[in-house]
């Protein structure tokens, strides 16, 4: 094979990937008030109520078979829970991984790494290892497995995938996939009351390539913000994970983001207004309007984030790259930029910045 070492890492196909069952938030909130009805404090049944019914989300997909299976979740044991984790986890990347190659015209032997991410269960060889026979990929593609990076975890993935291109000049999958219901847990915490309300499962692929033609990986940043690390996190009670996100998320985003951003931008000779696409990490519409006054963003600057938001909901880390599936169905132009936000767990922050 050519080797092309030290040439630019170019995103040369995004596809994603979700379940089949679809449930819509007035669905989602009956159902749940159907069955916490009784346990569930009056007060946790409003501020339910009040976030499903936001139009900022109207459906999510959930991994599982049917509508059925939802009611079930609420007594899945640890075992099967995480069974369903793997399966859905592997099917997930495999679909978004198979559309991705298509796209770029690639062949699966032509991959030489892969790396996956995901935040919302463990296992043990990695998810990556699973992918190799479905994706027929050589037995010596390199495998990089991230565990814990949250909502923001889509990023270093592709920093790794990038690397690995432009050192060893080969062609990259980054996958990101959350099974998000394999979290799921109900009880009078405000974090869990609207984490079951946001949140939805899905996959994104990206083929990485300095080989191939598409925008160009022209740098990224990442920032950490210890003092904040209990804002945004998964804690273990009982041996199962517990999803918690203060209130006070929206607030120290917005105003954490644009110095950051700002930095970020002006080390590369550029300002947010040089900036004519942007995917920001759909978390939440209240971070999404947050980060848009912060940073000064009109409307249409968020539209692609807020349209994923409400067909999807937030998916944590491929949400971004829903976004930047859909930015690139038109296009990044010649001397326009692309700026790819995400954020999560640390609390942490993560730029990319790509060039038409």
């Amino acid at each position: 094979m050519q080797q092309f070492p030290n040439a630019p890492a170019r995103i040369a196909a995004v596809a994603t990937a979700n379940p089949p069952t679809v449930i819509n938030q007035q669905l989602a909130a009956g159902l749940i008030e159907k069955h916490y009805g009784k346990t569930l404090t009056p007060r946790s049944l409003e501020i339910m109520r009040k976030v499903m019914s936001h139009p900022s989300i109207r459906t999510r997909h959930i991994a599982v078979d049917g509508i059925t299976d939802v009611l079930r979740l609420k007594d899945e044991d640890p075992d099967a829970r995480m069974e369903r984790f793997t399966r859905w986890a592997k099917d997930l990347s495999s679909d978004a991984a198979r559309k991705a190659m298509k796209r770029a015209g690639v062949s699966a032997r032509e991959i030489t790494g892969l790396v996956v991410n995901t935040c919302t269960g463990y296992i043990c060889p990695g998810i990556a290892t699973y992918l190799i026979e479905p994706l027929g990929l050589s037995p010596d593609v390199k495998l990089y497995d991230l565990v814990g990076a949250g909502c923001g975890g889509a990023l270093p993935g592709l920093q790794i995938a990038q690397g690995h291109c432009e050192s060893d000049g080969g062609v990259a999958l980054a996958i990101a996939v959350e099974i998000c219901s394999a979290t799921y847990q109900m009880g009078d915490d405000m974090s869990l009351i609207i984490s079951n309300a946001i949140f939805g499962d899905g996959a994104a692929a990206v083929v990485v390539s300095n080989r191939h033609g598409g925008p160009a990986m022209a740098a990224g940043a990442s920032r950490f913000v210890p003092a904040h690390r209990d804002d945004v996190r998964y804690v273990y009670r009982r041996g199962q994970l517990h999803n918690m996100l203060s209130t006070a998320v929206p607030k120290i985003v917005g105003e954490l983001t644009p110095p950051f951003l700002t930095a970020f931008l002006g080390a590369h000779g550029l300002t947010v207004a040089d900036i004519s696409r942007w995917a920001i990490h759909a978390g939440g519409e209240k971070i999404l309007a947050a980060v848009q006054e912060g940073l000064g963003l009109t409307d249409a600057h968020l539209a692609v984030a807020r349209r994923v938001l409400e067909r999807y909901g937030n998916m944590s880390s491929p949400t971004v790259l829903f976004e930047l599936e859909q930015i690139l169905e038109k296009g990044i132009g010649p001397g326009q930029h692309c700026c790819v936000v995400g954020f999560g767990a640390g609390l942490s922050f993560y730029a990319l910045l790509l060039a038409g």
